[in-house]
């Protein structure tokens, strides 16, 4: 026979025992929690700002995932050194050859001599010497997009040579006026162009450097 005391002591009890289930749920919950946490690794940890992931050596070819194979927004570097973004003048669509065809790129005015370094990570795809553009260099980017193309050179950097992997901000050439620059003029004509499927480096659809140069260049002192 329960009397009233006993049925106010059984009463707790069951409210005890509901707390305990509440509480043993929560439990398994969180522990399930912080196990699928844990699975995925450390946080990535952003970069300050302003600051640049580190330079690889020359030669040490970063592999390419499919997933990233294309990058337009990456962050250029000025290719003259000391060259600041705000210095550069839009002359893309500037007419050349007495008005028969455009310029399809922008001229960086500086001192003959001036450093000229690579704008991008990339290979060293051709060297060649032509009667417009003088001594000039073509350039890959990683995933093999788009060709970078450096123009009236004066001469080249030591030990450059096609088919080397260059870091962004690699001294490739020297600002000159070889080709049909004028000679008073020293300057690099620099042209970045979308390659084709077969990648031939002088196939390539003209695009404006100057908003990528303008907008998310970085510059070298």
């Amino acid at each position: 026979m329960v009397t009233s005391g006993s049925s106010g002591t059984v009463s707790s009890l069951s409210d005890d025992v509901r707390t305990f289930k509440v509480l043993l749920v929560g439990w398994i919950v969180g522990g399930a929690f912080v196990v699928l946490c844990g699975a995925g690794g450390s946080p990535a940890v952003p970069l300050a700002a302003g600051q640049r992931p580190a330079a690889r050596p020359v030669g040490d070819r970063p592999h390419v995932s499919q997933s990233h194979v294309s990058q337009p927004d990456v962050e250029l570097l000025v290719p003259v050194l000391g060259i600041r973004p705000e210095q550069l003048r839009d002359n893309f669509d500037e007419h050349r050859g007495n008005g028969t065809r455009t310029h399809g790129a922008i001229d960086i005015l500086a001192s003959r001599g001036t450093p000229v370094i690579a704008s991008v990570d990339g290979t060293i795809r051709k060297l060649f010497t032509s009667r417009a553009g003088g001594l000039t260099i073509y350039q890959f980017d990683v995933a093999e997009n788009r060709v970078y193309y450096y123009a009236h050179l004066d001469r080249y950097a030591d030990g450059l040579r096609e088919g080397i992997f260059v870091p962004q901000g690699t001294v490739i050439g020297y600002v000159g006026t070889t080709g049909n620059a004028p000679p008073g003029t020293p300057h690099l004509h620099f042209a970045i162009e979308d390659l084709p499927p077969t990648k031939e480096w002088w196939k390539g659809t003209p695009v404006n450097p100057y908003p990528m140069l303008t907008t998310r260049a970085l510059a070298r002192p």
